[in-house]
C-alpha cells in the first residue's frame, strides 16, 4: 500500500543520517542516538490477513538539553478489511536544572481510525525526576499540567485542561538482555486517559535486537458500543544506533 511505502521511506530518510555516524571517528561522542523497529506477519490460503507496526525514537542530547522526537504505526487486515490502523507522534524538550531534576515541555497526538476518540492532541509543562540512576536500573518520573484536545467518533470534540503523571523504568537484565516499563496517566475533565508499554529486548548482533512488547490503552470515559480498553502485542526487530 502506499501509505506503508512512504512510512519506510521517512524511516530510512530519519535514519539514514544517523547510521552513517557509525563511520566517523569514535573519538568524540555523538549527541545523537535512538532506534528503529519494524515489526510484520502475512497469512495466505485459507486465511488473508496482514499485520504491520513501526516505530522510531530520534534523541539528541547536549549539555543541559534533552529533545526527542518519536513516531509510531500499526496496521492490520483481515481479508480486504482494514481492522485495525493507528498512528503515534510526540516531541519532549527537557532542560537540567540539576543531576537529578529537570523541566519538561511536551507534546502528544494520537490518531485511532477505529477508537471512541479518533484524534487527540495534547501539550503539557511539568517537571521530572531521575529516582534511580545506576548502571542497571533506572526510574524516572514527571508530574505536569496542560491542555488536550480531543476528536470523537460521533463528531463532537472536546477541550479540557489535563493533569499528567509518568513513570519510566529500565532494567538492564544483562549484556544482551533488558527490560523496559512505562506507565502514564493523563487526567482531565472528560476523559482519563491511561497507558501501560511493557517491553523485553533481546540483542542479537550489533545494534539488532528482538523486542516483544505489550500495550495496554484505557479510556475511562467512551461512547456507547465501544470498548474502554485496547491492549497491542508486539514482536519487532529493532535497529540501534
Amino acid at each position: 500500500m502506499r501509505w506503508r511505502s512512504i512510512l519506510v521511506i521517512s524511516l530510512l530518510a530519519v535514519a539514514g543520517p544517523l547510521f552513517a555516524q557509525e563511520e566517523e571517528a569514535a573519538e568524540d561522542e555523538s549527541p545523537w542516538s535512538g532506534n528503529v523497529k519494524f515489526g510484520y506477519l502475512a497469512t495466505s490460503g485459507n486465511t488473508e490477513s496482514e499485520s504491520m507496526n513501526s516505530s522510531f525514537e530520534v534523541n539528541y542530547i547536549k549539555e543541559l538539553w534533552e529533545h526527542q522526537l518519536r513516531g509510531a504505526a500499526i496496521y492490520s487486515t483481515d481479508g480486504n478489511i482494514t481492522t485495525a490502523e493507528a498512528y503515534d507522534a510526540g516531541w519532549k524538550s527537557a532542560r537540567n536544572i540539576t543531576e537529578n531534576d529537570f523541566l519538561f515541555g511536551r507534546l502528544d497526538w494520537r490518531k485511532d481510525r477505529f477508537g471512541s476518540i479518533t484524534k487527540q492532541f495534547s501539550q503539557s509543562v511539568g517537571y521530572g525526576r531521575r529516582l534511580i540512576d545506576t548502571d542497571k536500573h533506572s526510574l524516572n518520573g514527571e508530574v505536569g499540567i496542560g491542555a488536550r484536545q480531543s476528536d470523537l467518533a460521533d463528531g463532537t470534540d472536546e477541550s479540557d485542561t489535563i493533569y499528567t503523571g509518568r513513570l519510566t523504568y529500565a532494567w538492564q537484565i544483562s549484556e544482551n538482555a533488558s527490560f523496559g516499563q512505562g506507565l502514564l496517566v493523563e487526567a482531565g475533565s472528560s476523559n482519563t486517559f491511561t497507558e501501560s508499554v511493557t517491553e523485553l529486548k533481546a540483542r542479537l548482533v550489533g545494534g539488532l535486537a528482538l523486542v516483544a512488547s505489550y500495550t495496554i490503552r484505557n479510556n475511562s470515559d467512551v461512547l456507547p458500543g465501544t470498548e474502554k480498553t485496547d491492549t497491542r502485542t508486539a514482536i519487532s526487530l529493532e535497529y540501534a544506533f
